[in-house]
């Protein structure tokens, strides 16, 4: 017989985390409306009926992924150099990640589609709306959508199959431009 703390409690945060798991690899790969509850329990090689017990529902599934990808970490400026590259280079080895998606391409599921936007506008657009208005300039809010817009885009359309010569930039390359683009030193540098 197991003991609360070794049988299923180990069991479960082990089940816990390899759905977790499965759902970031399938939400990035596919998307959030392309990926069943179905295929994140066979991914994770447990009953997908697990999500509602751990996680309440997809939605709030998906709500945990942007959790574990970003954690507790300070959200900063997204057209840093070094923000833009990690940013950059996550969506080249995992696919676009879910939060990009959102960007883009609204989720049918209303209370994923506000936990999302939340998360883009927190981590992403908020930093530069407090950079853009810290530095002046007129109408941040509206900067601070078209750039984290502009940069989602880019990453996206890398995979789709449309963009030749995007789709086989190194990544580097791609942010090089994108920086380029923005000014000299990313958006602060232009006018």
């Amino acid at each position: 017989m197991s003991t609360p703390e070794t049988g299923p409690r180990r069991n479960a945060a082990r089940s816990r985390e390899a759905l977790l798991t499965a759902a970031t690899a399938l939400f990035s790969e596919r998307g959030y409306d392309r990926t069943t509850i179905r295929e994140i329990g066979e991914r994770a090689g447990v009953d997908p009926s697990l999500i509602a017990r751990y996680f309440g529902s997809k939605p709030l599934l998906y709500v945990e992924v942007l959790r574990a990808e970003h954690g507790d970490d300070r959200p900063d400026d997204l057209l840093t150099e070094p923000r833009l590259r990690e940013v950059a280079r996550r969506a080249q080895r995992r696919g676009p990640v879910p939060l990009l998606r959102v960007a883009v391409e609204p989720l049918r599921d209303t209370a994923a589609q506000e936990a999302t936007r939340a998360a883009l506008h927190d981590r992403l657009v908020e930093p530069l709306r407090d950079r853009f208005a810290r530095e002046g300039r007129d109408r941040p809010g509206l900067r601070a959508d078209v750039l984290v817009a502009a940069v989602s885009g880019v990453l996206l359309a890398r995979h789709s199959g449309a963009f030749d010569d995007l789709a086989e930039a190194e990544v580097d390359e791609v942010v090089d431009i994108l920086l380029e683009t923005f000014g000299a030193g990313g958006p602060s540098a232009a006018g």
